[in-house]
């Protein structure tokens, strides 16, 4: 297979269904070594046969995400395997929903491992590989795509470990681009919407994500967010570095994140007296943020 990818080695996460299933497929037909991670060896594998059985390049490397020696052997196999590693799309996750007041420390604990943790082993060790490369002289195009998810920007009733975790990745998203550009290296995140296993979980949303039997755009397939990711882990985003894509059935935007406003600036210190006053005034001025989810 021939296309934008070719030759390149990308290790994406949770790639036996869902999402990652559907960014691996996207990935290998544009000629891209395509490394399976799963926590299901079954789907892993199963995903390997389909890309295979279209000509494409495919390998399963079935390790913990939170494992941080785990993830560190998987660039190191994939190295030996293809030579280079070239992105790391993280995108594996799960889901612990629960009204806060009744949140347990696990559910909380789990979340944050998986999505927070999970976003930083593999990246760390793949950063440090384009280091040395760059560091050694070597020309680095390489590329950190994480996952977040509108529940992190705006806010999700019933999900604050949830949003909590995915707000998280769109932070470690801005600042791993300021830091990596100096060695050939991006990082964007996406915010996908689309039909996955753990979208359907509520029957009222299965039913709303419904792929339609009458031949028409399906537009809540996961197949519709992946070729914006397969180009973003391509040579040609090379320029676009710090953003996080929304993507939904056919539409691609920017969620344009916090910014300061003007402001009141009184020259010295505010009186308590004052501070009602000046927040009315902050209030009017405002644009408002996007109603949270549930609300």
């Amino acid at each position: 297979m021939t296309g934008i990818c070719q030759n390149r080695t990308v290790i994406i996460t949770g790639a036996g269904g869902g999402l990652g299933r559907a960014h691996a497929l996207a990935f290998a037909a544009e000629g891209a070594n395509v490394i399976i991670n799963d926590i299901n060896l079954e789907a892993a594998k199963e995903v390997e046969s389909e890309i295979h059985a279209a000509g494409g390049s495919a390998s399963v490397s079935i390790f913990d995400i939170t494992d941080y020696a785990a993830c560190g052997e998987a660039v190191q196999n994939a190295i030996a395997s293809h030579g280079d590693v070239h992105c790391v799309l993280n995108n594996a996750g799960i889901n612990r929903d629960r009204m806060f007041a009744s949140m347990t420390e696990e559910e909380w604990d789990t979340i944050m491992r998986v999505h927070l943790k999970g976003h930083f082993c593999l990246s760390s060790h793949a950063v440090h590989h384009w280091r040395d490369q760059a560091k050694s002289g070597q020309s680095v195009s390489a590329r950190i795509i994480n996952t977040s998810s509108g529940a992190g920007l705006q806010g999700s009733v019933g999900q604050s470990n949830y949003a909590a975790a995915k707000a998280g990745i769109a932070a470690l998203t801005l600042n791993q681009a300021a830091e990596l550009g100096r060695y050939g290296v991006t990082a964007n995140a996406i915010t996908p919407a689309a039909r996955t296993a753990m979208t359907t979980q509520v029957a009222v949303m299965a039913e709303r994500m419904k792929k339609p039997d009458d031949g028409s755009f399906d537009y809540w397939s996961a197949g519709n967010v992946s070729p914006l990711l397969v180009w973003l882990g391509s040579e040609h985003s090379s320029h676009v570095s710090g953003r996080v894509f929304e993507a939904e059935g056919g539409k691609i935007s920017i969620a344009d994140g916090w910014r300061t406003t003007a402001g009141l600036d009184k020259g010295g210190q505010w009186h308590v007296a004052e501070i009602g006053d000046a927040v009315a005034q902050l209030l009017a001025q405002e644009v408002p943020a996007q109603p949270v989810y549930g609300t």
